[in-house]
């Protein structure tokens, strides 16, 4: 993850930062919130983060649109109010309504933000915010034991998939998506990334099943979410009868290849458990910790 810092803002607040060669100059640039009190003027600082999927797989239409950064504004008390808000907290709108208030641009809908991107100004936020090193609780992959370990928010970077997608012979189309020929079946597929919008679908659809005691459909609602065409038909009652039927190497083929291409951040970190002394690689966990150290 690159973020960088705009400390122009804080000493020249009215001279916009410049940008770099490789961002579409159509970026708009919001000057940071300033508050007068008792003659005493309060910049809120902003940075620049890095977005994985540099603005390539959103429409044309969205504000992100061929974007490589996005501006954010470090948080605040008032964001932490956000946080330990137990109403936004039981909702699940509580991350969504952080980001809402910390992203500088208000045209975009942040529950259209890509989940790798979302995921990148999240890590973002939480560096600026409370510093790199994360402590948090990890069970040991190996003996199970619940280790208390610090990972550095710092080495965790953008992942890029041009090579796997060469690879995978994934195609590219010109309106964000993607095509791949599912080997069972000989289907053609053409499917989109995942928003947080629809990741909130699914936890919603997980959560009420779970509830009604209902078999788990995390995998195939995915996949009906997902997948937008099916050998050219977009009807979604062809495409979900087609996912109820879709040959299981062809599900673990395409939630495999999906997971390869995704842009996002890699969070995986080495590990050394305290007890077995065992080395392994973990996934940096999402839990309490993330945005409440301490």
């Amino acid at each position: 993850m690159t973020v960088r810092n705009n400390e122009e803002r804080l000493s020249a607040p009215e001279v916009e930062p410049p940008v770099s060669a490789a961002t579409p100059q159509q970026q708009q640039v919001v000057q940071p919130k300033q508050e007068e009190s008792n003659g005493l003027q309060f910049v809120t600082p902003t940075e620049f983060v890095e977005l994985p999927s540099r603005g390539k797989y959103y429409p044309d239409t969205h504000p992100l649109y061929n974007k490589e950064v996005i501006e954010i504004r470090y948080m605040t008390a008032k964001d932490e109010d956000i946080l330990s808000s137990q109403t936004l907290l039981r909702k699940g709108i509580a991350v969504e309504r952080l980001l809402q208030n910390i992203v500088l641009d208000q045209s975009i809908r942040v529950n259209t933000l890509l989940i790798g991107d979302k995921n990148a100004i999240l890590l973002a936020a939480r560096c600026s915010g409370y510093g790199a090193d994360y402590k948090t609780q990890v069970d040991c992959p190996k003996c199970g034991t619940t280790n208390t370990h610090t990972f550095d928010l710092n080495e965790l970077s953008s992942t890029d998939m041009t090579e796997s997608r060469r690879e995978l012979s994934v195609t590219e189309t010109a309106n964000g998506t993607f095509t791949t020929m599912l080997p069972k079946s000989g289907v053609n597929a053409e499917f989109r990334l995942l928003t947080g919008e629809d990741e909130v679908k699914l936890t919603k659809t997980a959560q009420r099943r779970r509830k009604n005691d209902l078999p788990d459909t995390a995998i195939t609602e995915q996949l009906k979410i997902s997948i937008v065409s099916v050998n050219n038909e977009t009807d979604k009652r062809i495409i979900e009868q087609f996912v109820d039927n879709m040959p299981a190497f062809d599900s673990r083929f395409f939630r495999a290849l999906y997971a390869d291409i995704m842009p996002t951040i890699d969070l995986i970190q080495s590990f050394v458990c305290n007890e077995c002394g065992s080395d392994e690689e973990v996934e940096v966990p999402f839990t309490a910790d993330f945005f409440w150290p301490g």
